[in-house]
């Protein structure tokens, strides 16, 4: 099928290179699952001459039953080998290196002695029966000659896939178009990519190797790795499938779902603006593209985030519009009048300019303060200025000037906190018009950090026995509950005069 691409995973075994991941044998049987069940062709589970605990989850992966081939790595020498087989795996990945730099400065060994150990090596894997991928490592840096040479000898002595890794991450689409088509001239064998990430290279490498005519592609989710790391699956898959035109069995709407397990068991965070499967890559701040993607998704977004197991996210800001502010609160049940759309939306943007991380909570937590509050027509009370006075050895005091029904009044009263002294001073000036008592009190809705926006729910209690309940949304507590008061106070006041 010269339209399918074989994935060969090696999230497992590459990936667990990554510096500080270590996964025992039950994390790695977990993720091995789930690569079975995303439809990976290969799982690449270890290199089992690594360690015993390597050689025990190679060996359990292998037991699973699981639909894809199991893969163990080996170097090209006889004990390595004989670990991978102990294993009992599908096949055997056996590298050696072949570039001057390894062998004349590592190795320290000749061309002729390095193909005696390659062809010894696959020799003795496929004389115990084992499908055996061989890896000329450092080939991307490797004089063509002896690579040719090298691929050439594999071939005839039974490998039955040569892979070409860019150990180093060195090469460029262009140089790895050229270097697979000079492979493809010299074998019939396929021929597999495996390429680094040190110059963010990865994916369009293994792509354009592809495209040279390579059938099987070695990747990682979320493209861990040693170093920089390597080609991200997601991202592969996703090009070859909507852009390429080609064929795999991976199921994409397992994608975001196999990814957060690999997140969460290696301990990689997932980088915000990474595609496919970052928290950004369908969120949508930007008033025209926020406006564009609920009237047609296709306006901004290369392919629905369904596709790959994910919901659109609209998200608050500085940069947010009415559309985008009015889908939030829409999913959340709330119907703001435009009038109160104005308002919520100008709060938002007033936070995003202040460098506040506008969440969902905060903007539900304001629309429910904006929509509690009455129109202007029909206040009775209005804030106009707060002072408040804490710390160490001072008494907390509270200075208000508000507006009652026009007209300026001003208190000033010391309580145990400065929100317990803002309130009394609130009490006490319109005492005159009610005397209430505060029945309850509780911050509902605080999003996280020292700049939270606070939702302050409280319920006030007048002589006659009248309750009514009202909330407010700051990032200043005092400010939340002093809001919350006033909201409170104006619907018990209207009350009284209807």
């Amino acid at each position: 099928m010269s339209n399918y691409v074989r994935i060969f995973d090696t999230t497992l075994r590459d990936g667990e290179q990554t510096p500080g991941v270590t996964l025992t044998p039950e994390q790695k049987l977990e993720i091995a699952v789930q690569l079975d069940r995303l439809g990976v062709d290969v799982i690449e589970a270890g290199f089992p001459a690594a360690s015993m605990g390597e050689m025990e989850a190679v060996k359990r992966v292998s037991e699973a039953g699981l639909r894809a081939e199991i893969c163990a790595l080996a170097r090209a020498v006889k004990e390595d080998i004989d670990a991978a087989m102990k294993c009992d795996p599908g096949s055997i990945h056996v590298f050696f290196s072949t570039s001057d730099v390894h062998l004349r400065s590592v190795l320290k060994i000749s061309y002729e002695e390095a193909l005696r150990r390659i062809e010894e090596a696959i020799d003795y894997t496929k004389a115990h029966g084992f499908i055996c991928e061989f890896s000329p490592m450092d080939a991307t840096r490797t004089n063509l000659d002896f690579l040719k040479r090298v691929c050439v000898l594999a071939e005839e002595t039974g490998a039955d896939r040569i892979n070409i890794p860019d150990t180093v991450g060195i090469m460029t689409p262009r140089s790895m178009h050229e270097l697979i088509s000079e492979i493809r001239g010299v074998v019939n064998v396929p021929i597999s990519v495996h390429c680094h990430n040190d110059f963010g290279l990865a994916v369009a490498n293994t792509l354009s190797g592809i495209e040279a005519g390579a059938v099987q592609a070695h990747v990682t989710m979320n493209g861990i790795g040693e170093r920089a790391g390597n080609a991200a699956l997601e991202e592969v898959v996703l090009a070859l499938h909507l852009l390429f035109g080609k064929k795999t069995k991976i199921d994409a709407s397992k994608i975001y779902a196999t990814s957060q397990i690999v997140r969460r068991l290696t301990g990689v965070p997932i980088q915000p603006h990474k595609p496919i499967v970052g928290d950004n890559a369908f969120a949508h701040e930007s008033g025209i593209h926020v406006r564009g993607v609920v009237m047609d998704p296709a306006s901004f977004e290369p392919f629905k985030p369904e596709l790959v197991g994910r919901v659109r996210k609209i998200v608050a800001g500085k940069h947010a519009g009415r559309h985008g502010i009015k889908t939030i609160l829409e999913e959340s049940g709330l119907t703001p009048t435009e009038q109160q759309l104005e308002k919520i939306v100008e709060r938002v943007k007033e936070l995003g300019d202040k460098g506040k991380a506008v969440t969902d909570t905060d903007v539900v937590a304001i629309a429910r303060s904006i929509m509690e509050t009455p129109p202007s027509e029909k206040k009775i009370l209005d804030l106009k200025e707060l002072a408040v006075m804490t710390g160490t050895g001072v008494i907390p005091t509270s200075s208000v000037r508000l507006s009652v029904r026009g007209k300026d009044y001003v208190a000033s009263e010391t309580g145990v906190g400065p929100v317990d002294a803002s309130l009394k001073a609130i009490q006490r000036i319109i005492q005159n018009l009610a005397r209430v008592n505060l029945k309850e009190f509780r911050i509902e809705a605080v999003t996280g950090g020292s700049d939270a926006v606070a939702e302050v729910i409280v319920k006030v209690e007048d002589e006659g026995g009248r309750m009514v309940s009202a909330r407010g949304a700051r990032e200043d507590i005092v400010m939340a509950s002093v809001e919350a008061m006033i909201n409170a106070l104006n619907k018990l006041l209207s009350e009284r005069a209807t």
